[in-house]
């Protein structure tokens, strides 16, 4: 019978100390609302309003000359320049893709190879090597052109399209 009293008082001090526990931590840590996302203890920025705060404290603080508002995309890759994003580019047979210096390609389907008007090449960033005129793109290879009037064409007598990621200025011939 006395072991009966210590079990019953056992589990009367263990629930009671579940009990009080819960009293005293009525909110769970990290489950307020003020932490959401999108709340202003916790605000959701876009990328261009970063930047634009950033270009704003590197400039010394001066305040912007037109609100801070977030921007869509920005030109497209036949404008020619670099910082633009990519563009898928289809290259037939018989024409040239004619890389801007500073441009990228990436070769995703087709066979393709170098076009140089002079003995320089093109370097693969993928083998680190440089790949001469009418060398053959392995595809899926991150090619990158220092030279304006370097480019990749269908290799002859090869009658499928070139499918090619462009990152910069380019054009077809």
């Amino acid at each position: 019978m006395k072991t009966g009293w210590k079990v019953v008082a056992a589990v009367v001090l263990l629930g009671g100390s579940v009990w009080a526990g819960t009293l005293m931590n009525l909110k769970a840590e990290g489950a307020g609302v003020g932490n959401q996302p999108g709340t202003a203890d916790d605000p959701v920025v876009t990328k261009s309003y970063v930047d634009q705060a950033i270009k704003q404290a590197i400039n010394g603080g001066a305040a912007p000359s037109a609100p801070i508002t977030p921007s869509k995309g920005e030109g497209t890759a036949s404008s020619g320049s670099a910082s633009e994003g990519v563009k898928i580019v289809e290259v037939k047979p018989g024409k040239i893709l004619i890389a801007s210096a500073g441009t990228e390609f990436i070769v995703r389907a087709g066979k393709a190879v170098i076009y140089s008007a002079d003995s320089n090449g093109v370097a693969d960033l993928t083998d680190g090597k440089d790949i001469s005129n009418g060398g053959a793109v392995v595809n899926n290879h991150l090619l990158s052109f220092p030279k304006e009037g370097r480019g990749i064409q269908v290799q002859e007598g090869d009658t499928h399209n070139l499918t090619v990621m462009v990152r910069g200025g380019y054009q077809i011939k």
